[in-house]
């Protein structure tokens, strides 16, 4: 640890080097050092993934989540708890259809603090028939940012509505072939604004070979292009065994070569959380060649540079 006079303020700070970049944060303030010398700082980006104690799986309600990041920092965040569904698609872990207004009412009481935006956001999951409701209600809900994510590879509905999750043991190239294949129809729906935890498989089991790996993952990355959808940085990894980001280097890489937006979500399920390894994922992002976030209003995406520093005063104004 380490104190220190800047335009941030004097707080405490931590500084390391990591892929031969300096980089140090200071109350929510991070600076990256390059080898020639040059120093570039700024506030965190927006933290937009986070749930709550709707999901039955997470704690605390959003005004939590907000305080919590106004606190570390943050000026915007984004609530985006699991959506529910009108059939019982694992509903052990996401809110009911008849909870939702209890959802946005919670909310609207968050985008009433002071120092910090909050966007009405939601996670929606992609299955098998999911356009019937989704094609409809997502469109009337008036979101700011919606993510879209698979957890499951087939639901079905005939067989006392059994999920199978992404990961199978006994077949690994067959677990991640069909997972991407998901995330390939997720993106040609048009629901979805941005990917959420691109890779999630490996949480569960095993990379396949790299060449086929990459045989995978640039077909579903040119299909998020073709949509014009983003891609999220996901910080929950480091709180996984696999200890790191979702999705990898690697796959960061590839997606800036396409130009695929990125954003960033700390995936939050307690309000601690928020922001959480927020530092590591912009120098990753900064090593994958991105010089450049998303942000969204209304789902409408505006890019800002990842040096940027949000005037929350100027746009609430505006």
């Amino acid at each position: 640890m380490w104190r220190t006079e800047s335009k941030a303020g004097r707080g405490d700070g931590v500084q390391c080097s990591v892929f031969g970049i300096q980089w140090s944060v200071v109350d929510s303030r991070y600076s990256v050092t390059y080898g020639a010398g040059m120093e570039i700082s700024s506030v965190l980006p927006p933290d937009y993934h986070c749930h709550t104690l709707l999901c039955k799986h997470a704690e605390g309600r959003p005004v939590e989540y907000a305080r919590a990041a106004r606190d570390c920092g943050l000026t915007e965040m984004a609530c985006t708890e699991h959506n529910p569904a009108p059939e019982p698609f694992d509903p052990e872990h996401r809110m009911d259809l008849d909870e939702f207004a209890r959802y946005r009412e919670w909310v609207s009481e968050a985008q009433a603090l002071d120092g910090i935006r909050v966007l009405f956001g939601i996670e929606a999951d992609y299955y098998e028939g999911c356009e019937a409701f989704l094609g409809k209600w997502l469109p009337e809900q008036d979101f700011d940012y919606v993510l879209g994510s698979i957890h499951y590879t087939r639901y079905e509905r005939d067989n006392g509505h059994r999920l199978t999750g992404v990961f199978d043991a006994n077949d690994v190239e067959g677990s991640w072939a069909r997972y991407f294949a998901l995330v390939r129809e997720l993106a040609a729906t048009g629901l979805y604004d941005v990917s959420a935890h691109f890779d999630l498989p490996k949480r569960f089991g095993p990379l396949p070979k790299p060449d086929v790996m990459e045989s995978l993952v640039k077909p579903t990355l040119d299909a998020l292009a073709q949509a014009d959808m983003g891609l999220e940085i996901n910080t929950s990894g480091f709180t996984h065994d696999v200890n790191e980001q979702y999705p990898s280097l690697t796959i960061l890489r590839w997606a800036n070569e396409r130009g695929i937006p990125i954003s960033f979500g700390s995936d939050a399920h307690r309000p601690e959380r928020m922001g959480g390894d927020f530092e590591r994922a912009v120098q990753l992002a900064i090593e994958a060649g991105y010089t450049e976030r998303a942000e969204y209003r209304k789902r409408v995406r505006t890019m800002r540079s990842l040096t940027a520093t949000p005037d929350l005063a100027k746009e609430s104004a505006e």
